[in-house]
């Protein structure tokens, strides 16, 4: 396999770097999370002018990419500069869009002309994907939506993509389908609130939302393989924005040691604290490996794919929370302060681990999915 970027993605990735260190200051995250929508729309629109949404999807979807290797770009990037922008929503929205035909919708989220959050996951599902207690029943030509959906990111202001179950039981894998709800649909009720690595969540309530026919999404009953694919693209962007946080916090951790003065020297001149450094160092490395094999496996299907994406996000969240802890210790005092960007940095590692499934969870499902093999 070859592990190096192609020169389009490098320039790419040289692109958004400098984007990124002249217009995001990553501790503007915590504090664009404390008002609506928690990030700065215009930011948002110069990132789609770059074409950092476009390459998310391929030329047949109205952008230049697609891959699992140009998702890792972007998304590594995104995790350099600790970036408050709705990309992760745009792609895996955009990717089960793509995926049922809709072009127009997702012109819009290529374009960043509009904002869709993938409103999945429900407060008694823990990381159970095909648990969708939200209902839609035909209304004659139409459908009516009742439920609630938890923790749904970037969610004010957006259109969402609503997985409702139009038969089945609530944990049956079939009978799921998915709902484009515009922003300002009737009986839709967010409570929005700022996330603990930044950004902004909601807690939605569909009380008889009304929707046309044409606001169903792909086939009635078919919305199963589209979130596996909406889930597979955000698993990897999650693993790729982690390996970018880490690498980060890395350079921080080494910078530190190298210019802590303690007892008249360096602290990095302390093997103990050398040895737990290079242990980081391999950890990543192993982290990014297990990162790479992701993106190059996303165009795959079945259980193949799901495991080698389970592997990634396992080791992402395992390894994640242990270089966060690991660069605080090193830190020491200053590690636990709010004005230190490392800080913030760590907050979101940790944090991604929880999102699309923690390590026990995707361990787990490792273990399950080399069984039906």
């Amino acid at each position: 396999m070859d592990f190096s970027y192609s020169d389009e993605r490098r320039m790419l990735a040289d692109t958004l770097a400098r984007f990124i260190a002249d217009r995001i200051d990553p501790l503007s995250r915590s504090r664009l999370a404390e008002t609506a929508p928690g990030y700065d729309p215009a930011v948002w629109s110069e990132f789609a002018e770059l074409g950092a949404i476009g390459a998310l999807f391929g030329e047949e979807h109205g952008g230049f990419g697609g891959s699992g290797f140009d998702i890792m770009v972007v998304f590594e990037a995104l995790g350099r500069g600790l970036v408050p922008a709705p990309v992760l929503s745009a792609l895996m929205s955009g990717r089960a869009l793509a995926v049922a035909g809709r072009g127009e919708e997702l012109e819009a989220v290529v374009t960043g002309a509009q904002v869709v959050a993938f409103t999945h996951d429900e407060a008694d599902a823990g990381y159970d994907r095909a648990h969708v207690t939200t209902r839609a029943v035909r209304d004659g030509d139409g459908w009516v939506l009742n439920g609630a959906k938890s923790v749904v990111r970037d969610a004010e202001g957006a259109a969402l993509l609503v997985s409702a179950r139009t038969s089945g039981a609530d944990d049956d894998p079939a009978g799921v389908s998915l709902f484009l709800v515009p922003a300002d649909a009737n009986g839709l009720t967010l409570s929005p609130y700022p996330c603990v690595d930044g950004g902004r969540a909601a807690e939605i309530a569909l009380a008889g939302v009304a929707l046309p026919a044409s606001a169903l999404v792909g086939d009635e009953g078919a919305g199963g393989a589209l979130i596996g694919e909406a889930l597979a693209a955000g698993t990897v962007a999650l693993c790729a924005e982690g390996i970018g946080l880490m690498e980060v916090i890395r350079d921080a951790t080494v910078e530190y040691l190298r210019t802590r003065v303690q007892f008249g020297e360096p602290i990095g001149r302390n093997q103990a604290l050398q040895h737990r450094m290079a242990t980081v160092l391999l950890e990543i490395e192993q982290a990014r490996s297990a990162v790479i094999n992701a993106a190059a496996a996303l165009d795959r299907n079945g259980a193949d794919r799901e495991r080698v994406l389970s592997a990634a996000k396992y080791t992402v969240g395992k390894t994640g929370t242990f270089v966060a802890e690991e660069a605080i210790q090193l830190h020491g005092g200053i590690g636990m302060t709010w004005e230190l960007a490392m800080t913030h940095f760590a907050k979101r590692l940790v944090l991604i681990n929880h999102q699309l499934g923690d390590e026990d969870y995707h361990l787990t499902r490792f273990i399950a999915l080399g069984r039906a093999d």
